[in-house]
């Protein structure tokens, strides 16, 4: 049980200077355009990295999961909004799991 409270520390203190070193390293405004444009787009990919494992993994077969999320992916594109990309998504993910199994 002792080595679960040293675990909790330890992660802790990576988390606590992951967000405290940028702050006292970098004290001037930031004006690259590139490294704007990086951060500005980190929060989505890493959303991304986390959830399409999840994705691939959240049905029966990859497969069915698979078409699911491309039938939100072009929803989504074409102006879908939130509620209409997720039931018709959940409806393709319904519908190919009726002729797999």
């Amino acid at each position: 049980m002792n080595n679960l409270y040293l675990y909790v520390f330890v992660m802790a203190c990576v988390t606590y200077f992951i967000r405290v070193l940028p702050l006292t390293f970098i004290r001037k405004k930031i004006t690259n355009p590139f490294i704007k444009s990086f951060l500005y787009y980190v929060p989505y990919v890493t959303l991304a990295v986390m959830v399409f494992p999840a994705i691939l993994e959240a049905t029966g077969t990859p497969w069915s999961a698979l078409i699911g999320f491309i039938v939100a992916i072009l929803l989504s594109f074409f102006g879908g909004n939130l509620f209409q990309v997720s039931l018709f998504a959940c409806l393709s993910v319904f519908i190919v799991e009726l002729f797999i199994y």
